[in-house]
């Protein structure tokens, strides 16, 4: 009679890709139940022991912080940002732009909305430990995280960059542009228009105003390149 073949274990992780791990298990539920999530439920969506949260997060507080400041990471926004290719009619640079901070704006509100929907008036603290490795700004005085501005900083320098091509025939900096821009989208983002401008109209609006050019006709918009890979 053989001796039944050893349980293989998953490799050993530091406490830094647990972290990563548990929180990136833990932001869907985080979306769908707000803080009333149970660490129970989110031990079981990432496989592992309830135990092994503490092990790595003081207590759930500190989980649901770490998610928020998961949420404003701007690192891949601004990735596919850069992947924008030059070489396109700025409309179409923009379009494609205004696709990807649609869907960092939307992850942070999702996140955020869900932690207020069950009556947290404040958003969760997080170590000035915690933030840094997050590679977010330290915290206010008192330990809160920073508002959503520490996560549209460097987008908007990104998208400043897509102005940059066509600089000698905009009325503005680009910087200058690029933080009317991501206003609007902001603007646009808002819960509850009875009508929401799509992508292209938002563009359009934004680089030809409200006021139709002469004969009625609205100018010829560019479609953007299709790019390969990276999703949003």
């Amino acid at each position: 009679m053989t001796e039944p073949s050893a349980r293989r274990r998953a490799p050993a992780m530091d406490p830094d890709q647990r972290r990563a791990m548990i929180v990136a298990a833990a932001l869907p539920l985080v979306v769908e139940y707000g803080a009333a999530v149970t660490t129970a439920k989110i031990a079981r969506a990432a496989g592992i022991g309830e135990g092994t949260i503490f092990r790595v997060f003081d207590d759930k507080d500190a989980l649901l912080a770490a998610c928020m400041a998961e949420a404003l990471r701007p690192e891949d926004t601004v990735a596919h940002l850069a992947a924008i290719e030059l070489d396109q009619p700025l409309a179409a640079r923009l379009i494609e732009a205004a696709e990807v901070l649609r869907g960092h704006m939307n992850r942070i509100g999702d996140v955020a909305g869900a932690l207020a929907s069950v009556g947290r008036s404040r958003r969760p603290e997080l170590p000035q430990a915690g933030l840094a490795k997050a590679g977010l700004p330290e915290a206010e005085k008192g330990g809160r995280l920073p508002d959503r501005e520490a996560g549209l900083a460097a987008p908007r320098a990104a998208l400043a960059a897509l102005f940059a091509p066509d600089g000698q025939e905009l009325r503005l900096a680009p910087e200058r542009l690029a933080d009317a821009f991501q206003m609007l989208l902001m603007a646009a983002g808002r819960s509850g228009a009875p009508e929401p401008l799509t992508t292209d109209e938002l563009v359009d609006l934004f680089l030809h105003g409200a006021v139709a050019t002469p004969g009625g006709a609205a100018p010829e918009r560019a479609a953007p390149k299709s790019r390969k890979g990276g999703a949003r």
